[in-house]
């Protein structure tokens, strides 16, 4: 999984400049509240220009000629807290594609001017580029969906453009209608949302995808999505989605583009300090600073008055809606931003004490080894002439987990470290474990049981415990994979109190949070027996005879 932008990465690279201007020229809205009433240039706040730049990237081989494959990115994510300006930026970016220099159009090499009167508009604008800038042209049929759940939804995004338009001079090349918006060439921009399936198969060259954080198979829109990509797909366009943050329950289309592996998607999401506590006024109020940094035009004190009401009944929504973080609703065990504050990578040398904690699937669950040092931190190790993670997902396996890989990275461990323990889930493994056990001696290797609920719910409470409180050593090396099955675990209810761990549906994996416990178990096992002391050294005494 690529991480997220959180606003720092470089943006020290070709893109269209004249894009983010030419919206700035173009585009006008009224400014909201207050007494005037007079339409105002659309100017981007920071953030937006970030992302802008982004999906307008350039690539250092770019052909003239290539549409969509010119660019660095496919798709485009922006992940911001509510009310924080997504909509308007959006309209603007469709504006821009709808009529505005948006596609590839060569290097300039000096002297080379973007003119409005060549393309229909007669504001009189100009553009003139800086020698070896990229620069755009507009499409000559541009066709552009602006989608979401429902008309209402919609409205975020088309009402500002509508907006736009009649205030600029935009209203020369683009007609406002209800339902669309007719360009040149008989292009146009649709409101399109699940209900309109007609509309759904047709050619695109652009979509705005509005909220997908709560499209889902339930709704109907994770349909809607692929269809729209497959639509995209044979015009060579591209796509923008713009959400809240998700709650990673419901395996919604933002999530699954937040997690997806591939490197031609760019997502935005600016996350607050981890280590502040929502529930608690004080931090709130940080964590909204932070996440509507740039937002000029937000009152941070009606946000807190609107987040303050919600956290009464909806706690973990007030926190995706205004603190733009991933949360779940009731049952969660350990919230991921607890867990991914204690992130801090070390190099841990060949020869290190250390314990192992595995948990093995098959066809369906994932298999995973996590190792942990007898000072408290947890990493997943790697194997292999290639230096592979110790996870294994059986979907890149040809369906199934490959055990003699799983085997090998159990020998290259026990050889590199000096492993003193390694407690091992043994169904599905039975044989396996075994065979590790006659290979490296049963006081190394233990199986370890997680459907015991007794032992189970104190694992998970002392690992919880040891991640959350004050002045805790432990750590660990941000490894995504377990940080996101941290994230889905959720509380079982069992007798007396108690509880295990379990999945709230079947796509959301848990396999390395829960090898994270049973590691975590065998490190404070080892430590209690003694084991974290150094070995005494040997020494060999010569007695020398008389002479």
């Amino acid at each position: 999984m690529v991480a997220a932008d959180d606003g720092t990465w470089s943006l020290d690279f070709p893109t269209l400049f004249v894009v983010p201007d030419w919206i700035a020229r173009h585009c006008r809205l009224q400014s909201v509240g207050g007494l005037d009433s007079t339409p105002r240039p659309f100017e981007m706040y920071d953030w937006q220009l970030r992302i802008t730049a982004n999906l307008y990237r350039v690539r250092p081989n770019a052909q003239l000629g290539k549409l969509s494959t010119a660019f660095h990115y496919r798709r485009v994510q922006a992940v911001a807290p509510q009310k924080s300006g997504k909509g308007p930026w959006a309209a603007s970016i469709v504006a821009a594609e709808g009529v505005g220099p948006v596609l590839f159009n060569g290097l300039a090499t000096g002297g080379e001017r973007y003119r409005c009167s060549d393309h229909r508009c007669g504001c009189g604008w100009v553009y003139e580029y800086e020698p070896g800038e990229p620069m755009g042209r507009p499409w000559n049929k541009p066709l552009i969906q602006i989608t979401a759940t429902s008309e209402d939804q919609t409205d975020n995004t088309y009402r500002p453009l509508q907006e736009m338009i009649r205030n600029g001079p935009l209203s020369e090349i683009m007609r406002v209608g209800e339902q669309f918006i007719r360009l040149p060439n008989d292009g146009r921009i649709d409101v399109v949302t699940a209900s309109a399936q007609s509309r759904l198969g047709n050619p695109v060259t652009f979509v705005a995808q509005d909220e997908t954080g709560i499209w889902n198979d339930g709704n109907g829109m994770t349909k809607v999505a692929t269809t729209q990509r497959r639509g995209l797909g044979g015009m060579s366009g591209r796509s923008l989605e713009q959400s809240n943050a998700w709650d990673p329950t419901e395996n919604s289309v933002a999530q699954k583009t937040a997690e997806t592996k591939v490197k031609d998607v760019y997502r935005y999401h600016r996350l607050p300090p981890k280590d502040l506590d929502y529930s608690k006024k004080s931090e709130r109020r940080k964590i909204h600073a932070a996440v509507y940094q740039g937002s000029h035009h937000v009152d941070l004190d009606a946000i807190e008055g609107d987040a303050a009401e919600l956290m009464e009944k909806e706690p973990a929504e007030a926190e995706r809606f205004y603190g733009n973080r991933i949360t779940a609703g009731m049952g969660t065990w350990l919230q991921q931003d607890r867990w991914d504050a204690r992130i801090a990578l070390e190099e841990i040398p060949d020869g290190t004490r250390l314990v192992l904690g595995f948990d093995g699937s098959d066809v369906d669950d994932w298999t995973g080894i996590r190792a942990e040092t007898l000072d408290g931190y947890q990493f997943t190790p790697t194997y292999g002439p290639d230096s592979r993670p110790c996870v294994w997902d059986p979907a890149e396996w040809e369906g199934q987990v490959p055990r003699t890989e799983v085997d090998a990275a159990v020998d290259e461990l026990m050889d590199r470290y000096d492993v003193v323990r390694m407690y091992a889930d043994p169904p599905y493994w039975t044989s396996e474990v075994a065979a590790w056990q006659a290979r490296y001696g049963e006081k190394r290797v233990t199986g370890w049981q997680t459907y015991r609920v007794v032992q189970m719910h104190a694992a998970c409470e002392r690992l919880l415990t040891d991640v959350t409180k004050k002045d805790t050593t432990f750590r660990h090396d941000g490894c995504e994979t377990t940080s996101i099955h941290v994230r889905n675990a959720r509380k079982k209810a069992r007798p007396a109190r108690r509880y295990i761990l379990g999945k709230a549906a079947d796509h959301q994996k848990i396999d390395l949070a829960v090898v994270s416990i049973i590691a975590h178990e065998a490190a404070c096992d080892a430590i209690a027996a003694g084991q974290a002391k150094p070995k005494k050294s040997s020494r060999m005494i010569v007695m020398g005879g008389r002479r």
